[in-house]
C-alpha cells in the first residue's frame, strides 16, 4: 500500500507526465462539447405543423395539428415547439396559418388576445351588457374573466310630485338586483384586454356580461334613473369556485317592481 502511494506521489511529481495528462483531458473535455454541439445542430427536433389551413381567429384543434420532425436550422425564430402550445389556443386576427406550416408565437394567441373573443362566449337570446368601472369598483382590479358577480342598485327612494310623502321618502334603498352574472370581459378606456398582457398595469373601464334582454332592460332602466341618484354595485362572488355555479336570477322582486313603476314601459 505503501508502495503504491509512494509511486502515484511521485507519478504527480512529474511535471510531464501532468501536462501530458492535462492535455489529454482538456482533447477529452473538447471532443465531448464538439459532439454535442454537432448533434444539437444535426439531430431532429419534434414540433407540431398545421395539417390545413387555419383562418383567423379559429380555434385550433387537435384534428388540425400534427407533428413532424425538423432539423434545428428551422426552429430560429419563435417556433412554438409543444403542441400542448397550440391545441384549445386561436389563430391570431391578422393571420392565416398556411396548411403545412410551423406555429409561432405571433400567430397563435388565448382567445382573450382576440379582439371580438367576447361574441363567442355568451348564449343565444342574450344581450351584452357594458357596466362602467374603475380601479376601486373592481376591488383593487381584482374582477377576472371567468369570475362570478352580483349587482346591487343604490337609489333614493324620492316621492314624485303630487303624491304624499311617506316616512320612507328620501331614504336610501340598497338591495341585491341580480345574482350568478358571468364576467366575460374586462377591458380598459380603449377596449384592450386589461389581463392580457400582465407586464402593464391597464385600467379597468368596463365590465362585459350577457343577461336576458328583460334584465338588460331592467339594468338600463335603474342606470338611467339618474332623478333617483341610482347607482349599480358591483360585487365579486366565489360561484366560479364551486362545480355547478348558481342560475343566474332576479335577486329581488320588490327593487324589480319599483324599477318598473318609476319608469315607462315600451313594448319590443
Amino acid at each position: 500500500m505503501g508502495s503504491l502511494a509512494t509511486g502515484l506521489k511521485k507519478f504527480l511529481q512529474n511535471k510531464n507526465t501532468v501536462t501530458v495528462v492535462g492535455i489529454v483531458v482538456a482533447i477529452f473535455i473538447l471532443y465531448i462539447a464538439y459532439t454535442m454541439r454537432i448533434n444539437s445542430a444535426i439531430n431532429p427536433v419534434v414540433v407540431p405543423y398545421a395539417l390545413e389551413q387555419i383562418p383567423a381567429g379559429t380555434q385550433i384543434t387537435s384534428g388540425m395539428v400534427d407533428t413532424r420532425e425538423v432539423p434545428p436550422a428551422m426552429l430560429e425564430g419563435d417556433v412554438i415547439r409543444n403542441v400542448g402550445d397550440v391545441v384549445d389556443k386561436y389563430s391570431a386576427a391578422d393571420t392565416v396559418i398556411p396548411e403545412g406550416s410551423l406555429f409561432y408565437k405571433r400567430a397563435v394567441v388565448e382567445k382573450e388576445q382576440l379582439p371580438a373573443n367576447i361574441i363567442l362566449d355568451y348564449p343565444k337570446g342574450y344581450v351584452l351588457y357594458n357596466l362602467s368601472v374603475d380601479t376601486d369598483s373592481t376591488y383593487g382590479n381584482s374582477v377576472y374573466p371567468g369570475n362570478y358577480i352580483d349587482i346591487y342598485l343604490k337609489a333614493v327612494n324620492k316621492v314624485p310630485d303630487n303624491q304624499v310623502v311617506t316616512p320612507d321618502a328620501d331614504k336610501i334603498m340598497l338591495g341585491r338586483l341580480i345574482s350568478n352574472i358571468h364576467v366575460l370581459a374586462v377591458k380598459d378606456a380603449s377596449g384592450q384586454p386589461v389581463f392580457q398582457n400582465i407586464d402593464e398595469m391597464r385600467t379597468p373601464s368596463m365590465v362585459v356580461f350577457a343577461v336576458p334582454e328583460e334584465y338588460y332592460i331592467l339594468l338600463k332602466k335603474a342606470e338611467f334613473m339618474r332623478s333617483y341618484d341610482t347607482t349599480l354595485i358591483l360585487v365579486p362572488t366565489n360561484e366560479s369556485l364551486k362545480e355547478e355555479p348558481g342560475e343566474l336570477e332576479i335577486s329581488s322582486e320588490q327593487l324589480k317592481n319599483w324599477i318598473n313603476a318609476n319608469t315607462v314601459w315600451t313594448e319590443s
